[in-house]
């Protein structure tokens, strides 16, 4: 039996526990848009095939003037990276040249990965309880801050504005961004810090995206940091060369700009997410928070690695366990806002589970 995933989407193990293909299973567990991948990003896939045979640009010119467009910023403050992932590895060795770093918990999985890597001493501040505002811990020292807008996994989401007060308070500010684009184009305008940054030359601050999650190609590997052009060549220096490649860059300049794709998300998403929270909440031992994202975390008076189980051997449907966020242990599990369709059955499958009803 392979070893319990730290994230979402490992159908690999889950069809293990479900006895099944991987691609029989209904997946809740990984916050992807099911309306994806859009037509333009296939069109482009096909398109590039002949284009296998040669380097990708290094310095990827095309993909980032199209980014550096898209958010009405200078190119030269844009580097593209093999996901989010990627370049969260590359924050994180600059993090940990400071005395300390301190980490919102709950925290995504892969900031203590990246943070362990190069040995960074980590302070965490709960916000599980406290997220309305910006209260985080200042250690003595030269200190850098990581954290993700909205935040995975509550879905808490803060305006931009409220970052201010971060500014004079650390060396360094990294801010992921993976799940801004679901909160739409409102969202993007009032809580994103991308514009912010780059207007105010703030050579501390550091913002990450993912085009993996809103366009739903995330075995793509495709995002991209914006911060000062300097720390950014720094990065560019270390890490390997072409580390995007050319099918991906190119998916990436024609994807931002499919705006018909990212409303038609948007429409979609808010009446989705209202339906199934409110839905959730129609079960007695089950409490869904308001979320910002396209996911859900809940809140479950049962063993959330049994519901999981359950759900896998019964129904061949995967949620999110939270095993991997020691603050929210069995106590809490993580869904993916789907289509109607499969958030109906996700719902039918939990009305048929005793320890729900209350």
């Amino acid at each position: 039996m392979l070893n319990r995933p730290a994230h979402g989407g490992n159908r690999v193990w889950a069809a293990q526990l479900a006895q099944c293909a991987p691609h029989e299973l209904l997946d809740f567990s990984a916050s992807i848009n099911p309306l994806g991948p859009p037509q333009s990003a296939i069109a482009a896939l096909q398109d590039s095939i002949s284009d296998l045979c040669h380097y990708p640009d290094p310095d990827y010119t095309a993909l980032r003037q199209v980014l550096g467009a898209h958010h009405q910023i200078d190119p030269d403050w844009i580097l593209p990276g093999n996901g989010a992932a990627e370049l969260l590895t590359w924050a994180a060795w600059d993090l940990a040249q400071l005395d300390c770093t301190v980490l919102l918990t709950p925290a995504f999985s892969d900031y203590f990965r990246a943070l362990r890597l190069w040995n960074a001493q980590v302070l965490t501040a709960s916000m599980l309880y406290d997220s309305q505002s910006l209260r985080y811990v200042h250690p003595d020292g030269q200190a850098g801050i990581l954290l993700n807008n909205p935040h995975n996994p509550t879905g808490q989401s803060w305006c931009c504005v409220e970052f201010y007060e971060l500014l004079d308070r650390y060396e360094l500010i990294v801010i992921d961004e993976a799940f801004m684009e679901f909160t739409g184009s409102e969202g993007e305008r009032h809580n994103s810090f991308i514009a912010e940054l780059c207007s105010g030359s703030y050579e501390h601050v550091i913002v990450l995206r993912s085009l993996t999650k809103f366009y739903s190609l995330p075995g793509l590997r495709l995002g991209y940091a914006v911060g000062h052009p300097d720390r950014l060549r720094r990065w560019q220096a270390m890490r390997d060369p072409w580390s995007v490649n050319s099918l991906a860059a190119q998916v990436g300049e024609v994807m931002i700009n499919d705006h018909a794709f990212a409303q038609a998300t948007w429409d979609w998403l808010t009446p989705a997410r209202t339906q199934l929270e409110q839905s959730l909440a129609q079960f007695p031992a089950l409490t869904p928070r308001p979320s910002a994202a396209n996911f859900l975390l809940v809140k479950t008076q049962s063993s959330a690695p049994l519901l999981q189980a359950e759900l896998l051997q019964h129904d061949r449907i995967l949620i999110r366990d939270c095993l991997s966020f020691p603050e929210l242990g069995e106590d809490y599990f993580r869904v993916a806002v789907r289509t109607a369709a499969d958030n109906q059955r996700l719902l039918d499958a939990l009305s048929q589970i005793p320890s729900l009803q209350g």
